[in-house]
C-alpha cells in the first residue's frame, strides 16, 4: 500500500510580472530621494475612502451588501516591534482579478504621464492625481502585503517587494469579512511613521476631511482601578512587607507601633466606607439645554449642585450635628428671611458649603444662573416664561463659617441693628455674584460696600451717599417690635 504523506498541501501561489510602465514607476519611486514622503498615508487613506464610497453606493440599492460589515471606517495600526504599519478599511474590497489587474498588470492611463511629470520636476505629492497613489507606499516600505475580501469572491493575498513581480494566493489568515488590509513593512530609516504623534499630524494635515471615521489603534499603559476588596487585601499584605524593611528599635518602639496600627485601621476604614462621587464640569453654553432634557445617563441621575435638593452622603454622627446646627441657626434664618422677603423664597442651613459663608440656589425646576443669563440675552424672549422660571432664589448659609456665627450672635442681640441689615443684604448680594447671578442695582451694592468700608476705617457716615442708602433702607421690610426711633435710624 502507498504511504500517506502528512505534509501539508502547498497553497496555490501565482507569480505575475509588473507591466513595464508600472515597473519603471516603482523603480523611480524607490531609487529617487523625495523629502515629502508623508503623502503615502494620504494616498492610502484616499483609496480606502473611495472603496468605502463604492460599497455605500451599492448598499443604497441593495442593503444586503453591508451584511458582511456594517461599520464603514478606516483603521491605522502601527507596530513598532514588527516595524509594520497596517491600514484596514471596510470598503468594497477586491476580487482576485482586481488584485492582479489593479495592482500590477494593467497600466493606468496616468502612469506614463506621471513619470514624465516627475522627470520634468513635478512634486511626488501629485501622484494621486494620476490614479497611481497606491505605489507611493514604496516611499516608506520595502515590502507591501495586501489582503482583500470582496463580497463576490474569496479572500486573497497580494505581495510584492517591488522587484519586478508580485504574487497572489488565497489568504489563510484572519478573515476580513469585507474590505482591504494593507501591511507596510517599513524601511529602517522610516520608522518615524510608526510614532502615534507623527501619524496624527499627517492625518490631521492631509485627511481630516475624509467622510469616514479614521481610528488609530495604539497600546498604552495605564493605572488600573481596583475594587475596595482588592485594595483591602493589598493593605493587609503591606505591613508585612514594610516590617521587613523597617529597622527594629528595642524598648522605644511601642508607641510608634500603636500609631502605625491606628493609621492602618483608619486607612482601611476609609477605603472600605468611602463612596466615590463623580463630578461633571459642564462649561459649554449648549450644556444648559442638554441637561434639561437629559435627566439621567446609564441609569445614573444627573444632579445639579447649584439647585436645591442636593443630598450628600452622611453618617449618623454628621446627621445629628447638622440637625443641631439647623436648630441653632433657625432664628437667624427667620431674621434674614424677613429682611430679604421680596428677594428670596426661603433661607436655610446648608450642608454643601465648605469655605463660603452663603450661596444662592434655585428651585429644582427653575433656571440655573447660566441659563437665566442666556435667556436674558435673547431679544425675543418670552417675558411670561422669564417670570416663573427665574423665580425667587433660595439662600443657604454655612453654619460653620465664622461670619455666620458672628452674625447670629449680633442678630439675636438686636435684630433691628442697622449694621445687621446691611450685612445681611451685603451677604445676599455677594452670594448672588459668586453664584453667577447678576445684581438688579449695582449702584446700591456699591454704596453699601462704601459704607461698610467707612465703618471699618472708623470714618463717620456724613450722609454724602444718602440717596443710595435711602433706597437701600427703603427696600428693607419693617420688623416687628421696632420702635419709631429705630425706624428713623434706618434712613440715613
Amino acid at each position: 500500500m502507498p504511504e500517506i504523506s502528512d505534509a501539508p498541501m502547498e497553497v496555490d501561489t501565482e507569480t505575475f510580472a509588473f507591466q513595464a510602465e508600472i515597473a519603471q514607476l516603482m523603480s523611480l519611486i524607490i531609487n529617487t530621494f523625495y523629502s515629502n514622503k508623508e503623502i503615502f498615508l494620504r494616498e492610502l487613506i484616499s483609496n480606502s475612502s473611495d472603496a468605502l464610497d463604492k460599497i455605500r453606493y451599492e448598499a443604497l440599492t441593495d442593503p444586503s451588501k453591508l451584511e458582511s460589515g456594517k461599520e464603514l471606517m478606516v483603521k491605522i495600526i502601527p507596530n513598532k516591534d514588527e516595524k509594520t504599519l497596517t491600514l484596514i478599511d471596510t470598503g468594497i474590497g477586491m476580487t482576485k482579478a482586481d488584485l492582479v489587474n489593479n495592482l500590477g498588470t494593467i497600466a493606468r492611463s496616468g502612469t506614463k504621464a506621471f513619470m514624465e511629470a516627475l522627470q520634468a520636476g513635478a512634486d511626488i505629492s501629485m501622484i494621486g492625481q494620476f490614479g497611481v497613489g497606491f505605489y507611493s507606499a514604496y516611499l516608506v516600505a520595502d515590502r507591501v502585503t495586501v489582503s482583500s475580501k470582496h463580497n463576490d469572491d474569496d479572500q486573497y493575498l497580494w505581495e510584492s517587494s517591488a522587484g519586478g513581480s508580485f504574487t497572489v494566493r488565497p489568504d489563510p489568515g484572519e478573515p476580513l469579512g469585507r474590505g482591504t488590509k494593507i501591511i507596510l513593512h517599513m524601511k529602517e530609516d522610516q520608522i518615524e511613521f510608526l510614532e502615534e504623534r507623527r501619524i496624527k499630524d499627517v492625518v490631521k494635515k492631509h485627511s481630516q476631511f475624509i467622510g469616514y471615521p479614521i481610528k488609530l489603534i495604539v497600546e498604552r499603559e495605564r493605572d488600573k482601578e481596583i475594587s475596595d476588596d482588592e485594595a483591602e487585601e493589598e493593605e493587609k499584605d503591606k505591613p508585612e512587607e514594610e516590617a521587613k524593611d523597617t529597622p527594629e528599635v528595642e524598648d522605644v518602639g511601642e508607641d510608634d507601633d500603636e500609631d502605625k496600627k491606628d493609621k492602618a485601621k483608619k486607612r482601611k476604614k476609609t477605603i472600605k466606607e468611602n463612596i466615590k462621587l463623580y463630578v461633571i464640569y459642564m462649561t459649554e453654553p449648549i450644556d444648559e439645554y442638554c441637561v434639561q432634557q437629559l435627566k439621567e445617563y446609564d441609569g445614573k441621575k444627573l444632579v445639579s449642585v447649584c439647585k436645591e435638593g442636593l443630598e450628600l452622603p452622611e453618617d449618623e454622627e454628621e446627621k445629628k450635628k447638622f440637625e443641631a446646627e439647623k436648630e441653632k441657626f433657625e432664628p437667624l434664618c427667620k431674621i434674614m428671611k424677613d429682611m430679604l422677603e421680596k428677594k428670596v423664597e426661603k433661607v436655610t442651613v446648608s450642608n454643601r458649603l465648605v469655605q463660603s459663608p452663603c450661596c444662592i440656589v434655585t428651585s429644582q425646576y427653575g433656571w440655573s444662573a447660566n441659563m437665566e443669563r442666556i435667556m436674558k440675552a435673547q431679544a425675543l424672549r418670552d417675558t411670561s416664561t422669564m417670570g416663573y422660571m427665574a423665580a425667587k432664589k433660595h439662600l443657604e448659609i454655612n453654619p460653620e463659617h465664622p461670619i455666620m456665627e458672628s452674625l447670629r450672635i449680633k442678630a439675636e442681640a438686636d435684630k433691628n441693628d442697622r449694621s445687621v441689615k446691611d450685612l445681611v443684604t451685603l451677604l445676599y448680594e455677594t452670594a448672588l455674584l459668586s453664584s453667577g447671578f447678576s445684581l438688579e442695582d449695582p449702584g446700591l451694592h456699591a454704596n453699601r460696600i462704601h459704607r461698610m468700608v467707612k465703618l471699618g476705617l472708623g470714618i463717620e457716615d456724613d450722609g454724602e451717599d444718602g440717596s443710595g442708602d435711602t433706597g437701600a433702607a427703603a427696600e428693607m421690610p419693617t420688623l416687628e417690635g421696632a420702635d419709631d426711633a429705630s425706624r428713623m435710624e434706618e434712613v440715613d
